[in-house]
């Protein structure tokens, strides 16, 4: 019995050691602005098996260029890519970079310009009225903001651009909130290989 214990003791401090090392190798890829999106760990069977994808992010001085580039996604498929604050529901504050379209070979290559690196924030310092353009459906638009304190989004998700989709690639039909007209499907990939707290942007230098 104590043999055994000995051993899963062992056997966790392994575990324990290796996960310290991928963190520490993740982290100093995405310092020098390259790191990877992987496939949500609770998907099910046949849903994006072999999904993944690769960011890089360039400073130009006044302003970044992130490309992110995917690869075993769906064929032919629209994604939404969000600046998320967190890599898992419930994500927190969340925003729209734009869109990605894959090929017949389910590969896709999106590049953004805004700022991606450790100031990467959002902020409502006070509340106001909101244009309600999207009124209907199952995520209809605020007509105010909540307050809010400037809270830093150094996380990525890519969204199935519908429901739809989504069934098509062999995944739940859930609808989410994350595309344009706020009926997208669910999360395909995003950088759930990093801690919540550091999101690869916090280890982009401005």
């Amino acid at each position: 019995m104590k043999s055994r214990t000995r051993r899963m003791s062992l056997l966790l401090g392994v575990i324990l050691v290796v996960g310290v090392i991928l963190a520490g190798a993740a982290a100093a890829q995405a310092k020098a602005g390259s790191f990877r999106i992987v496939r949500p760990v609770d998907a099910p069977g046949g849903c994006l098996e072999g999904a993944n994808g690769d960011v890089k992010i360039r400073s130009l001085g006044p302003v970044d260029v992130m490309t992110v580039s995917v690869d075993n996604l769906p064929p032919n498929t629209k994604f939404d890519l969000f600046i998320l604050q967190l890599p898992r529901e419930p994500f927190g504050i969340s925003w729209y970079a734009g869109d990605i379209e894959t090929n017949a070979n389910g590969q896709g290559k999106g590049r953004f310009i805004g700022r991606f690196n450790r100031e990467t924030f959002a902020m409502a310092p006070d509340s106001g009225p909101a244009p309600v353009v999207h009124g209907d459906g199952p995520n209809p638009d605020a007509s105010t903001n909540p307050v809010f304190a400037p809270i830093h989004t150094y996380h990525l998700g890519l969204f199935f651009d519908s429901p739809e989709d989504a069934q098509d690639g062999g995944c739940p039909g859930t609808v989410t909130p994350f595309n344009g007209e706020h009926r997208a499907g669910i999360k395909a990939l995003s950088t759930r290989n990093f801690p919540d707290d550091r999101g690869p942007l916090r280890e982009v230098a401005p």
